[in-house]
């Protein structure tokens, strides 16, 4: 079974008290379940850092990881940006800065570091209007709009006869051509020879711009779970978490 790999960042809306303001960054494989588990308290699953703390109100989640790892190493560099080794001038926060701006003015940061500046990630913005980031993510890290967090809809896994069938039959799902993986990275790697993993690339035939992750993700079945996007309504946050 496909899942959506997402590192989330939270708001407390909290109206008062030590509480209101605060944000949380996790990982998870379903944001809207996560979420639930959080404003229902560790009794319900949520964690320590989160009880009794809410509302909480997710952000965004970044997603497209390759591997559980990838993920879950960008949520700790997210959580302890003076600690991690990727953030060669980490940003410090700023006298009455608000979490919220902080971890805002990181995620570019981190996104444009190595190794997650060369994955096919993708920002899912949930509360619209979206802000403006104080640096841009790189150019191929798609940004998303949504009015809710989506309900997944998980599908039987596909076996892996039918996932080197489609390998096979053609990496570029627009005009089904058949290519080498490493034949077809060597190609989208020629602008760029120091680099081993390349980022994306033009499909030689139908010039179609392609995200090697993405292809290679289709290539071994395990693209994400499709999605159906929640009503307006069902994002409404309860005014006060449960105990």
């Amino acid at each position: 079974m496909a899942a959506m790999r997402a590192v989330y960042l939270l708001r407390s809306a909290a109206p008062q008290g030590r509480a209101r303001g605060r944000t949380y960054v996790g990982f998870t494989v379903d944001p809207r379940r996560r979420l639930r588990q959080h404003n229902g308290g560790r009794e319900r699953g949520g964690a320590r850092r989160t009880s009794g703390r809410g509302p909480w109100e997710m952000e965004l989640f970044v997603h497209g990881f390759p591997s559980d790892v990838a993920a879950l190493r960008f949520e700790w560099a997210w959580q302890h940006p003076n600690s991690s080794r990727r953030l060669l001038a980490p940003p410090l926060r700023q006298p009455r800065e608000q979490p919220i701006s902080f971890a805002l003015r990181l995620l570019p940061r981190l996104l444009r570091a190595p190794p997650w500046s060369r994955l096919p990630l993708k920002i899912r913005w949930l509360r619209p209007p979206r802000p403006a980031l104080e640096l841009s993510p790189p150019p191929h890290v798609v940004e998303e709009e949504g009015v809710g967090l989506p309900h997944l809809k998980r599908k039987k896994g596909r076996s892996q006869e039918v996932a080197e069938e489609t390998c096979g039959c053609g990496l570029c799902g627009e005009c089904k051509m058949a290519a080498h993986p490493l034949c077809l990275a060597r190609l989208f790697l020629a602008p760029e020879p120091l680099q081993l993993l390349p980022v994306g690339g033009t499909c030689p035939g139908c010039h179609t711009h392609l995200l090697w992750g993405d292809l290679i993700r289709r290539c071994l079945g395990q693209a994400e779970p499709e999605e159906e996007w929640a009503e307006p309504d069902d994002f409404i946050i309860p005014s006060s978490a449960p105990t």
